[in-house]
């Protein structure tokens, strides 16, 4: 008898087959999602967030077939990884000197201040310590590529990093618009509107619509503000896995025989960071990096998409959204108190 290409003697059977079809259907979301951004009004959303969007949209209306589910996984660490490690060529130790010593310990303090205030809070609404973390990193690093990066270390559910996702999405696109009109009404110069948005806007691509609506000073400067601050990203993760790990030897038993959740891959962040610091990458391959390097992070927020289900989502309740609105506060003006003092 002939053996059919789902068997296990099929092309389908391979290591390399078993994950073909999954990892396709996540890259054909992300190439949706670049190609969404074309149109207008769509443009203000990344791919990343429009991936995740039309993953859930897939997977609760048609469903995420079972033949997909090994590549779904695969994108989900091998490709996120990838995306993050990628990532670190987009920043530069040059422009945090940029910044300035004020300016760098501004980001710092706030980013500080927010992921610990937003971890408090979380706790006195009674919301997943998991989704907390998501929610703290998301609101105060860089949106949804720390999200992801951090779920790497928390392992929260699939739906807790949509609703993470959808907290820094929506508050972010509001200071997106609100920040440059409170930046006119509050008479601030385009290096400090630049950096009360770099240093509080969750998303880059909200970070550079808000900071260029002030102009092309405050632009430039509010991009080189936000990019410093993902650089923290690299220190974040490693402190929350060296915490989670911690937690489990604590706590004993079989968990602290357990792979503790070391996310090496960020590692290879700094390196990227380092290499990119040397100035002997050409810019055309710098560039092409950083499209690639979105749409890795959009095939893996679509395989999140892809095992998303939106009636646990919506069983996460109002208390994540007042967490998210409450982080989104705290940021804005927090960083706003920081920055009127140090002009």
């Amino acid at each position: 008898m002939q053996t059919g290409p789902l068997e296990t003697g099929g092309w389908l059977g391979s290591p390399v087959g078993r994950v073909l079809p999954g990892l396709g259907l996540a890259m054909l979301i992300a190439v949706a999602a670049f190609a969404l951004r074309q149109l207008p009004g769509v443009g203000m959303l990344s791919p990343l967030i429009l991936a995740i969007l039309i993953g859930m949209g897939f997977h609760n209306l048609v469903g995420t077939p079972a033949i997909a589910r090994p590549g779904v996984a695969f994108s989900l660490r091998r490709v996120l990884r990838a995306g993050i490690v990628l990532l670190g060529l987009q920043l530069t130790v040059q422009q945090v000197l940029a910044v300035g010593g004020i300016g760098v310990a501004l980001i710092v303090v706030t980013l500080i201040a927010t992921f610990l205030f937003t971890s408090w809070l979380g706790r006195v609404l009674g919301v997943d310590a998991g989704l907390t973390q998501l929610i703290a990193a998301g609101s105060s690093i860089c949106g949804a590529s720390a999200v992801i990066a951090t779920n790497t270390v928390t392992r929260a559910r699939d739906e807790d990093v949509a609703y993470a996702v959808a907290c820094v999405t929506i508050f972010g696109s509001l200071s997106m618009v609100l920040m440059p009109l409170a930046g006119g009404l509050l008479q601030m110069g385009p290096q400090s509107f630049g950096l009360w948005a770099g240093s509080s806007i969750h998303e880059v691509a909200q970070v550079v619509a808000a900071a260029y609506a002030r102009g092309q000073e405050a632009g430039e400067f509010g991009t080189i503000a936000k990019l410093t601050r993902v650089m923290m990203l690299a220190p974040v993760v490693l402190t929350l896995g060296a915490l989670a790990t911690r937690r489990l030897r604590r706590d004993g038993g079989e968990a602290s025989r357990a792979a503790p959740p070391v996310p090496w891959f960020v590692f290879g962040f700094i390196a990227m960071v380092g290499v990119a610091s040397t100035g002997w990458l050409p810019s055309g391959l710098l560039s092409g990096s950083a499209t690639l390097t979105s749409f890795l992070l959009a095939t893996a927020l679509a395989a999140m998409g892809l095992e998303t289900d939106i009636r646990k989502l919506a069983a996460e309740g109002l208390r994540p959204a007042l967490l998210g609105a409450g982080a989104w506060v705290f940021i804005s003006l927090f960083s706003l108190g920081l920055v009127l003092m140090a002009a």
